[in-house]
């Protein structure tokens, strides 16, 4: 039975990530959110603090953090802005696969520069003819001799435009779906690499997405990761890993809805009193309240159980679908709480609806997290 009382180790690290989000992040996010600007100064502070690349071992000289951690940080970054936290922790999905693959000179060469400096990388999966159906990818990866010739466009990419390396999964024959997958660490300034325009989100809009093409890219043997085929594999187990933050980044989202909702109800007055005394609002706060603590609850399990060297397949699957759910009806109901207002620009919680709605898209539809959900529910019956 997992035990969530936090060490006082564990305090610091929210603390430190808390205070961060609300001076360097929170006073940024409303102007980032309007003009869709990617706030570089913050990218580089949260990477001095040792907020980014949470994942990669002291070995390499990263933190190290367990995904209990990870999720305690990403939280209450993500209650000051989702966006810019999407950014923030992308470097822990674009890596994780060399960990997961990378051979120990590989690991050495690429996760230990990420640590000595700053730099931005992106995990090149999705492709515009397919996002959830992962082993019908069209990117082409062809040998020539002691390179791979890399032809193919990845979208919806996040840091696409300031990565300086990419993660890319492309395919030596589209007939072998997920068994002909390959996994490849690529450096931005490959000949044939380029990032395309910035993307016009509704939501997260401090988060810089691109597509990224590769045009007879010419990559050695030695960035592929793993063996020829491994790349679907990689791929999936980086995604246990990385999709229970996600849930955490939810979780951040739909806090921060209830505090600004119930704050919001102690100041408003009709009928002579504070809405915060009318039983509808009470009723929506509790029910925000609930999916709050469940949404946390779920995460903390699912990265209790990943930390403890299990494969946390199902459960964070669950963590992740239900804690972005969850944000939706809570930024939904925060809405409903300020009334008129909410609906408006001026105020926080509309841009917490725009930002909730992606959580339910990316690192896998919720979906196709119900069908993961079911197929492992069903496993043991099989």
């Amino acid at each position: 039975m997992p035990d969530f009382a936090l060490t006082e180790e564990q305090r610091s690290l929210q603390d430190l990530a808390r205070k961060f989000a609300r001076t360097e992040m929170a006073p940024r996010a409303a102007e980032c959110d309007r003009l869709g600007r990617f706030p570089e100064e913050v990218m580089r502070k949260a990477w001095e603090l040792g907020l980014m690349n949470l994942n990669i071992p002291a070995e390499y000289g990263g933190s190290g953090l367990g995904l209990v951690d990870q999720c305690l940080i990403v939280e209450e970054l993500a209650h000051a802005c989702a966006g810019m936290t999407t950014s923030v922790i992308a470097n822990c999905l674009a890596l994780e696969p060399i960990l997961l693959g990378g051979s120990e000179e590989q690991r050495r060469s690429v996760l230990s520069s990420f640590c000595s400096s700053y730099h931005l990388a992106s995990f090149c999966l999705t492709e515009p003819g397919g996002g959830s159906d992962a082993g019908a990818l069209q990117t082409r990866a062809r040998r020539d001799g002691d390179h791979y010739v890399l032809d193919g466009e990845k979208c919806f990419i996040t840091n696409g435009p300031h990565a300086s390396l990419y993660t890319v999964f492309a395919t030596t024959d589209p007939a072998l779906r997920h068994k002909g997958i390959c996994a490849f660490y690529v450096p931005r300034d490959t000949e044939g690499v380029t990032p395309g325009k910035e993307e016009e989100k509704m939501g997260h809009r401090a988060s810089s997405t691109s597509t990224v093409r590769f045009e007879r890219a010419r990559v050695p043997v030695a960035q592929r990761l793993g063996a020829e085929g491994d790349g679907f594999s990689i791929a999936m187990r980086t995604l246990d890993q990385t999709r229970t933050p996600i849930g955490a980044l939810a979780t951040g989202i739909a806090q921060a809805a209830l505090d600004h909702a119930a704050a919001y109800s102690l100041k408003r007055q009709t009928f002579g009193k504070p809405i915060a005394e009318h039983q509808a609002i009470q009723i929506k706060l509790a029910n925000m309240a609930q999916d709050v603590h469940a949404a946390r609850l779920l995460t903390w399990n699912a990265a209790w159980e990943i930390d403890q060297g299990r494969k946390g397949t199902l459960e964070s699957s669950i963590a992740k679908c239900y804690a972005s759910d969850a944000a939706m009806r809570v930024a939904d109901e925060a809405i409903q709480v300020f009334g008129g207002y909410g609906y408006m620009k001026d105020y926080p919680v509309e841009k917490l609806l725009r930002d909730a709605k992606l959580a339910q898209i990316y690192e896998g539809s919720n979906e196709i997290q119900r069908i993961v959900i079911a197929r492992e529910l069903l496993r043991p019956y099989a």
